[in-house]
């Protein structure tokens, strides 16, 4: 990894949108003397000259004569400061041009523009955080949900670093336990150490596959539950897709095929975040438009962790009804049953006694009830929200039911993590096939530091530049 830049570098660390403070942040061993030039109290005396790192002053920005702007300056002296270095925070006022302004005249002074993330990048190198915890940072700002910011969180805070080291360090002492016996057979004897290397593996294995697993509702956690909404025409998922967001986001209209493309929308139930989808209406036609918005509700369909399956429970099930059902069944599907404030000609029994005909050979000899609990049926009127709690329930019961225990668990919300710990779970298995099969003890050494290896890419102690450039690419301006 290669040491920090000597620039000093400056950016807007708020919103480019107008509002009452604006902040542009400069950090680097030329923060105190750019900003020196350029920040004066009423007296025309520098403010930086006589202020104390961890103060703040009320000041005025200038460009020779002329004043630009009236703020707030913060100091923070290295390594007291986000980044490790020296760090000059003004808070403007919340106008664009204003900060573009304030921003042209500290690069003018000496200063380069921030890429996205290099603020936080700078404090990765300068120790302030690993790089899960950097990680971290980004997750907490892009939060949807209170349940994703207590994730990015507990990242952000090392918890999901304290864990990681503590395995790496249970590897490491192995590791040098088995080099020191090789080393030095008379101290250190390694009669029996099969069993208790494989004690030791095994339980780095449980944690390891505790962590991977938890990956499942992480993910569902940190971007939401990728939700479509399908069916017929006419059969209420424009209405579902209005109840859900709390506001008329799709027409609704008694005439079928209203809707013609998708409509994606962010909803909160609860703590769930979903990311839902509504679709044009399936079904088998020759109008060659409502065919492109057929072929786009089947790829929605196609690409979603959960499909809600919308049916006109007022009418009798079509042949449209059961393709579509047929198309979707291999996903978590909740069927509903919509319209329940007009007089219903379909139950739940019905769905049960056609459906398992409709689909694959692995739900044909299903139990109803075996088959409501893979498919629940609900009752519901999208039109005043008549079972919009009960809904609520089935995706909790789908998604969350025993994934994350309590609060307290640690959660895996990033790919990256993922794969690292599945390679060094594959690494760990190494080790046990090679104590199963007899192997000399000197063997296990390289599978253990491959898993150390892995697990040291997650915090950051085994990385590259380039692996750097590519996580901090993805953050913010000014972060």
């Amino acid at each position: 990894m290669s040491e920090v830049s000597s620039t000093t570098i400056a950016a807007i660390s708020t919103a480019l949108s107008e509002s009452g403070i604006g902040i542009i942040r400069v950090s680097g061993p030329d923060a105190v003397s750019i900003c020196s030039e350029i920040l004066y109290d009423s007296k025309d005396n520098k403010v930086l000259s006589s202020m104390e790192a961890g103060n703040f002053r009320h000041c005025y920005v200038k460009s020779g004569e002329e004043t630009i702007d009236e703020c707030i300056v913060l100091l923070y002296r290295a390594p007291h400061s986000y980044t490790g270095e020296d760090t000059v925070e003004l808070q403007c006022h919340g106008g664009v041009f204003l900060l573009k302004k304030v921003l042209a005249l500290v690069i003018q002074m000496g200063a380069i523009m921030a890429a996205p993330g290099e603020f936080t990048r700078r404090a990765f190198l300068n120790g302030k955080m690993d790089l899960a915890q950097a990680e971290g940072v980004m997750d907490m700002i892009s939060s949807r949900s209170e349940s994703a910011l207590r994730s990015s969180r507990d990242q952000m805070s090392g918890r999901v670093s304290a864990v990681i080291r503590d395995m790496r360090a249970r590897i490491l002492y192995e590791t040098a336990y088995i080099e020191s016996a090789i080393d030095d057979p008379e101290h250190f004897d390694l009669t029996g150490y099969e069993d208790h290397i494989t004690d030791v593996v095994n339980g780095l294995k449980a944690e390891t596959e505790k962590l991977i697993g938890s990956y499942a509702s992480g993910r569902f956690v940190r971007e939401g539950i990728n939700t479509c909404i399908a069916g017929r025409p006419n059969s209420g998922k424009s209405s579902l897709l209005n109840l859900l967001t709390g506001q008329d986001r799709a027409i609704v209209s008694d005439i079928p095929g209203t809707t013609r493309d998708t409509i994606e929308e962010y909803v909160m139930l609860d703590d769930i975040l979903l990311r839902l989808t509504d679709t044009a209406g399936i079904r088998n036609t020759d109008d060659p438009i409502e065919s492109i918005g057929t072929k786009k509700a089947l790829n929605a369909a196609s690409g979603a962790d959960l499909v809600l399956f919308m049916i006109d429970a007022s009418e009798y099930l079509e042949t449209d009804d059961m393709e579509i059902f047929s198309s979707v069944y291999e996903k978590k599907t909740i069927i509903i049953l919509n319209k329940a404030d007009k007089t219903l000609k379909i139950k739940p029994s019905d769905i049960y006694e056609h459906f398992r005909y409709s689909a694959g050979e692995s739900i044909r000899n299903m139990t109803f009830e075996e088959f409501s609990d893979r498919y629940p049926c609900i009752i519901m009127c999208a039109a005043d929200g008549h079972g919009q709690d009960e809904l609520k329930r089935e995706i909790k019961r789908l998604f969350y039911s025993g994934m994350v225990s309590s609060s307290s668990d640690i959660v895996i919300t990033g790919l990256r993590h993922k794969e690292l710990l599945c390679a060094a779970e594959v690494s760990l298995n190494n080790v046990l096939n090679a104590v199963s099969d007899g192997m000399e003890t000197d063997i296990y050494t390289v599978d253990l530091m491959d898993a150390y290896k892995s697990l040291g890419l997650i915090i950051g102690e085994e990385i590259g530049d380039d692996l750097a450039d590519e996580i901090f690419s993805k953050f913010c301006m000014g972060k």
